[in-house]
């Protein structure tokens, strides 16, 4: 019997198995975009979005990012009150949240860094190449919000229990007057939407947690889908939610209020979902692929992108003609299966460091430590992902905040932060299971 039909079979019955279907729905459908958008220019790659423009409105539907984070606040309210329960506390939430992302992460940064310093050797840092270096570690960006949003969450928490709903309306409404400020000559201030947007998103999670959201479907969806129609229509915001080269404003990279309209729209629309879908998990052989494709779907998801570089390096002009053609639309399922036939061979060779080990109670354990070792573990993904690595031995710097960062210098930041997690000084530690 496979670790995944022992682990669907001891599936406790109070589980909310929608909350890991939207999960792995989610990334799964990121990566199948992610290798749809990713079209040859030449030396360049650039986005379908731009060459076919008309697609552009099916990002409404398939731009499902904002459904990981509402899962991530719902798990971070089920984690944390099972670490409260074991009598642990914000260290041991944090280390337990966190070492499940940074593990597979950071095995993935090093693998990159390798060919990163091999091609830069070499004299192979252009091009494709060089492209590829820069592109494959982008969306870690998510992480890196992740990250922050775990360190947060016990707060968070707290004031979800004092104030529900107001939290997420006055975080969206906070997004709203920081897009007021980008758009009349105060650009920098769109990077407090990274946090505003994707907190708020993750505080919907709670009112999950909570049973609130679930009633709510129907006006969520509607108001949403109207909010989103009225600023793509009348507003200044592109059609697209996610971002597309040559626009002028992108709705995702930061985000804005179009895509916070987006994301309540999509989360509605899920909440009306929620019924027929967890009938349809009831059935055994349903559940065991979620639980199958959820033990897979974040090493998937970090080297997707290497696979989709791996058929582009052999396919330079890549294959079917050029994007939006008929007989580009009916050579997608033969990239997609390769796409995927690569991608299957890397997580077969990485799943290995993406599996949770147990989570470890250490009464006494230092908060400000915890907190500290989250917030440089944050910065150093965002600053990897800002930067690339590309140019990574000529010293190539990009803007992080209002701070230039180099990929050493965010590595850095990275490998700081871990230790800083993974210390515990010399408190006694209680090993426990890993909470759902």
């Amino acid at each position: 019997m496979t670790s995944a039909t022992l682990l669907a079979a001891r599936t406790p019955a109070t589980r909310d198995r929608y909350a890991d279907l939207l999960r792995v729905a989610s990334l799964g459908t990121v990566i199948a975009g992610h290798w749809l958008m990713a079209v040859p220019d030449g030396a360049r790659i650039t986005n379908v979005l731009a060459v076919v423009p008309i697609l552009q409105p099916l990002t409404w539907l398939l731009q499902v990012m904002p459904l990981f984070f509402l899962v991530g606040g719902f798990a971070h309210a089920t984690a944390w009150a099972s670490i409260q329960r074991r009598g642990g506390g914000y260290a041991d939430f944090v280390r337990t949240r966190s070492a499940r992302l940074l593990r597979p992460a950071a095995v993935f940064l090093g693998v990159w860094l390798v060919i990163a310093l091999a091609a830069a050797s070499a004299g192979q840092d252009h091009g494709i190449v060089r492209v590829a270096l820069r592109t494959v570690v982008q969306p870690l960006w998510f992480l890196g919000v992740y990250l922050g949003l775990v360190a947060l969450a016990p707060v968070m928490l707290r004031l979800h229990r004092a104030f529900g709903v107001r939290v997420p309306v006055v975080l969206f409404a906070a997004a709203a007057v920081v897009d007021l400020l980008r758009f009349h000559g105060y650009a920098g201030a769109a990077t407090l939407n990274l946090l505003l947007v994707w907190a708020a998103v993750h505080q919907l999670g709670y009112l999950y947690a909570d049973g609130t959201l679930q009633r709510y479907g129907l006006p969520l969806a509607v108001g949403g889908m109207t909010t989103l129609l009225l600023l793509t229509t009348v507003g200044p915001y592109p059609t697209s939610m996610v971002g597309v080269p040559g626009e002028a404003v992108s709705n995702m990279s930061p985000p804005t209020a179009a895509l916070a309209a987006h994301a309540v729209w999509l989360t509605g629309l899920a909440m009306l979902l929620r019924g027929p879908a967890t009938r349809w998990l009831a059935r055994a052989r349903v559940w065991r692929t979620v639980v199958a494709a959820n033990r897979l779907a974040m090493t998937a998801f970090l080297w997707h992108l290497s696979a989709a570089f791996v058929l582009l390096a052999v396919f330079r002009a890549g294959i079917g003609g050029a994007p939006g053609t008929t007989s580009w639309w009916l050579t997608r399922p033969v990239w997609l299966a390769a796409a995927g036939a690569i991608t299957a061979a890397l997580v077969s060779a990485f799943r290995r460091f993406d599996t949770p080990g147990p989570a470890e109670i250490t009464p006494g354990a230092s908060t400000a430590r915890a907190a500290l070792g989250t917030a440089l573990c944050t910065l150093g993904v965002l600053g990897v992902s800002a930067v690339g690595y590309g140019g990574l031995l000529t010293g190539k710097a990009a803007t992080l905040l209002v701070v230039p960062v180099t990929a050493p210098v965010s590595l850095a930041l990275l490998a700081l932060g871990a230790a800083q997690l993974r210390s515990r000084g010399n408190c006694q530690r209680a090993r426990v299971a890993s909470p759902a």
